[in-house]
């Protein structure tokens, strides 16, 4: 990500997007090409998908810097992937989620569309009492960042990152484990 020397008034959907789209994009691009075969959206779209949310929240959103709203675009993006899901099993009758272990080459494998919606679920949870590590597991999950891109996009470092991560995954697994 750029630096954030720009003024404040400069931390809007409209002038943030532009510097930053082109890492945006290559991390859609790089989460879609980890997704299961069939999908019916690219990155390109992703990214584009979450753009028009960003830009609808309220009449024009101001961002503290752009880590925040990169951190708002991953979060976007999630939920558009979620959203998908949902409603692709929706359409099936009789359709049951798959609970399965997170673990880190579920990470780099294509993740079904159930655990998708489990670990969804889990996160949820887990924000509510660790808003930091579900942060952190969003970054790693659903935006594609590696442990050291997200130290460097968000300051943190990278043992403090690795020591979320490796917490993060346990209560996650943890509490995939006990559901199912």
């Amino acid at each position: 990500m750029g630096s954030d020397t720009s003024t404040s008034s400069d931390f809007t959907t409209e002038t943030l997007m532009p510097r930053v789209y082109d890492e945006l994009r290559k991390l859609a691009s790089r989460k879609m090409s980890r997704e299961n075969p069939g999908q019916t959206i690219t990155g390109t779209a992703l990214l584009h998908e979450a753009y028009l949310r960003l830009s609808k929240e309220g009449d024009e959103p101001r961002w503290a810097n752009e880590k925040q709203f990169f951190s708002a675009a991953a979060e976007a993006m999630r939920r558009i992937l979620i959203d998908r899901v949902r409603g692709k099993l929706s359409l099936k009758r009789g359709s049951e989620y798959e609970h399965t272990e997170l673990d880190e080459a579920q990470i780099q494998a294509p993740a079904s569309d159930g655990m998708l919606i489990s670990i969804d679920e889990a996160l949820d949870v887990f924000a509510s009492h660790d808003p930091d590590g579900a942060e952190l597991v969003k970054l790693r999950f659903f935006a594609g960042l590696t442990l050291e891109e997200i130290a460097e996009s968000t300051g943190v470092a990278i043992r403090t990152v690795s020591r979320r991560w490796r917490y993060a995954r346990a209560w996650l697994e943890k509490y995939l484990s006990e559901r199912s």
